[in-house]
Parts: C-alpha cells; structure tokens; sequence
C-alpha cells in the first residue's frame, strides 16, 4: 500500500483483509445464531425470553463495545504513519476502559433484571426466562470486553487471520456448551434459555485465554509486548480512545438499540409474533455480517491509507468497500425472497410462527441494499477518524425518522407488527443518504487541502 496500485489489486487487498473478517463475524454472530435457533427447538416461551433478554444485551454492549473499537483506527494510523511503539500504551489503556465498561454494563444489566423485567407486559415463563438470560450473560462481560480490545490490536495490523482463526476454534465449543446447558445433556442441567446464556459466557472466557495466548507468543503481536510494563491509567490517552469511541459506540447503539427498542414493542403481540420477528431478525442479522465485515475493512484500510497521507488511495478504498456490499446485497435479496419458509423452519415447527416469519423475511429484503451502503460508509468514515457529525446523522436516521415512522404505521394502519420494519427500511435509507453525503464531503475536504501542498 506505500505505491499507487490498480483498482483491480485494491479489490484484492480489501477481500484479503475481508475475508477473515466475515468468517470471524460469522463465526461470532453463530453464538447468538444457535443461541437462539435451539432455544427455538427447545421451547417456545423460552425463545421468546431469550428474544427479550438479548434485545437489552445486544444494544448495551454491542454500543459500549464500540467504545473500544477506536482502538483499530488509532492503531491503524499509528503504524500507516510508522509510529509503532505506540501500539502498546494504546491497547493497555484500552483494556483498563474495557474494566470499567464491563462494570458500567454490569450495572445496567441488574437494573433492567431488576426493574426493566417486571414493567414489561410478557408472560411470567418468559419474564423469568429472560433474567435467567441476561444473570448468566454478564459472567462474559470481563472477557467479552477486553477481547474486544485486542481484536481491535490484531485487526489494525492487518492479520484479520488470526481473529478468524482464534473466533473458529470457539465457535464449535458454544455450540456442544448450548446443547449440554440448553437441553441438559451429558449429565448437565436443564437451563432452557438461560443455558444459552451460560454457553455464551463460558465461551467468552475461551475466546479471550486464546486471543492472549496469541498476541503474547506468536508473530507479528509478540514484538509489541501488549503485556509487559503496565504504564498506569493515562488520561491523555482515555480521552483519545474515549473520544474518538463513544461516536463510534453512539452510532453503533442507536442502530442496534432501534432494532431492541422494535422487539420491545412487538412485546404487546403475542408470543407467536415475538419469535416470529426475532426469527427474521436474526437470519438477517446473519447476512448483515457481510457489509459490517466491509465496513470494518474499510476502517483498517482507510486508517492505515489516511495515516500516510494518501487520500487518492483511502477514497478508492471507501467505495471500493460501498461497490462490493452492494453487490452482495443482491444475493442476500435473493436469498430472503426464495428460501424464506425454509428458513423460517429450521427455527421452529411452530406453523403459525413460520407464517409469520416469511411475512418478516419480505419486509427484511428491501433494508438489504440500504444496509450494503451505511455499515462500509461508516466504516469509512472511522477509517478518517471523523466520528462525531456520524452518530448525529445516526441518531436523527433510525430515531427521529425510523422509530416515529414506524410506530405510526403499526398503530395507526392495517400493518400492525410489519410497521416497524417499515420504519427500520425507512431509517437505514435515511441513514445511507445522510452519511454517504458525509464520506462525500470529507474526501473533498481531503482532496482540496492536498492540492494546496
């Protein structure tokens, strides 16, 4: 990346970096995938508490996650910009944040077991099933955090590899912990939902024993000692982390936190509804790991292009990232369109919930494209540190326009439960248009200043 390349090669490079990064978010994603499809198997009130309790746990931690997530840019930058020994100081501060946000999480966790629960108008099978989720759930915070940050260590460097590697080995583990907890195998208790909570947690553990083991004996991370001579908590560096993070961690929560806040109202439907729509979500969510894959692709590629001062090279890479998600958009249509009610029975035998499934499988297709062109332009935009106009137009996209619209139309119109997912169309596209306008402008502002050296 230090010559001016062919668009062809650049393709190339970006589905080298890529690639590793969908099997591991894949991978990932499989823990909450299985989690819920044999809680489905297992019982259907039981899938309906896990619904409720991930649709808390998923939006907390995946937008207090993304608080550490700065770290890959600022490492990226770091070394596009040949400052290396800056590595370690970053990560170890990171890790201390990850502490703190573990604790931070804990508490909210307790407070929604506590009091959020009881408010909420379920069944008291699910209620319990759900606090059941969300107490197992928090034993994984400690490591689900701090494995976050060295993620973001080894992605910043280019090895996506590794992370691939490291996420294969465990997914396999959660799966057998699933079927030993869930169902009460081998001798094992009979947990029902929470048991998937407890896999998750146990496995968390194990990802995060295999990521040090890694970083601290294997090349290229060996070099930077991430362990050795602790520095103690430095402000100046919290702030970067924290300030380039939570406009990272705000666009990431008030995305993922529309789909939670979607689920809880579906809470005033039946159970059939419930599962039904968290069925459709999280086969869609599956195939979203593929733009969020690009999207992180882009930030690593960009950062390190940004960092040495080439904004030709960067700019190539942020459509470059758009163009592909695109494209891949088209099959995952396909997929929603034709393959919906076999899909939707591999959750569940239930007939009524796969009726309903393949009602939410058709409004899931048309938010494909819109979510090809936000997550790779997102990513972009991180890859240049510019973060904070990005959760404002995220904010105004999903909350000020998606939830109002859909909760009018499910209220208000014969759509009833499908509303939402209209809105949830209607606030990706915002949110495409808004921040791809963004991307636009700063590659100018970029351009401009370059002319004038």
């Amino acid at each position: 990346m230090k010559t001016r390349r062919p668009l062809r090669l650049k393709a190339g490079t970006m589905a080298k970096v890529v690639g590793p990064i969908l099997v591991t978010q894949v991978a990932m994603y499989l823990m909450t995938f299985f989690d819920i499809l044999m809680t489905g198997r297992y019982d259907s009130e039981h899938l309906a508490g896990v619904t409720i309790g991930s649709s808390f746990w998923n939006p907390v931690y995946t937008g207090l996650a993304g608080i550490l997530l700065s770290v890959t840019p600022i490492v990226a930058q770091s070394i596009g910009a040949g400052r290396k020994e800056e590595a370690r100081p970053t990560v170890q501060q990171g890790l201390y944040i990850s502490l703190a946000l573990s604790a931070a999480v804990l508490i909210l966790l307790q407070a929604v077991i506590r009091f959020g629960l009881g408010q909420m108008p379920i069944e008291e099978e699910v209620r319990h099933v759900s606090a059941g989720y969300l107490t197992a759930m928090s034993a994984g915070l400690v490591p689900l955090f701090a494995y976050t940050v060295i993620r973001s260590f080894i992605d910043a460097l280019g090895a996506t590899r590794v992370t691939m590697i490291i996420t294969l080995l465990s997914a396999p583990v959660n799966i057998l912990l699933n079927w030993l907890f869930i169902f009460g195998k081998a001798g094992f208790p009979e947990l029902g939902g929470a048991g998937a909570g407890v896999a998750s947690a146990i496995t968390y553990w194990i990802i995060l024993a295999i990521a040090v083991f890694v970083t601290r004996t294997k090349r290229p991370f060996q070099p930077f000692h991430l362990y050795g001579k602790w520095e103690r908590i430095s402000i100046p560096r919290w702030k970067e982390i924290v300030f380039l993070g939570v406009p990272i961690g705000i666009s990431i929560f008030t995305e993922t936190s529309i789909f939670a806040v979607v689920t809880l109202f579906m809470s005033g439907y039946s159970t059939e509804t419930i599962s039904a729509h968290q069925i459709a979500l999280n086969f869609t969510s599956l195939l979203y790991m593929i733009p969020l894959s690009l999207s992180m692709g882009a930030t690593i590629l960009v950062g390190h292009e940004a960092g040495a001062g080439r904004w030709k090279e960067a700019k190539e890479y942020s459509w470059l990232g758009v163009g592909m998600a695109m494209l891949f958009s088209l099959v995952s249509i396909f997929i929603l369109v034709t393959f919906r009610e076999g899909i939707a029975s591999l959750y569940t035998e239930d007939r009524a919930i796969v009726r309903l499934s393949v009602q939410f499988f058709i409004f899931a297709a048309f938010f494909q494209l819109s979510d090809a062109v936000q997550a790779p332009v997102q990513g972009a935009l991180r890859g240049y540190k510019d973060v904070n106009v990005t959760f404002i137009m995220a904010i105004i996209s999903y909350w000020v326009i998606g939830l109002p619209v859909g909760y009018l139309i499910a209220n208000h119109t014969g759509f009833g439960p499908f509303g939402y997912w209209i809105g949830l169309i209607t606030g990706l596209t915002a949110g495409a248009i808004t921040l791809s306008v963004r991307l636009l402008l700063i590659q100018r502002k970029k351009a401009a200043a370059m002319l004038q050296l």
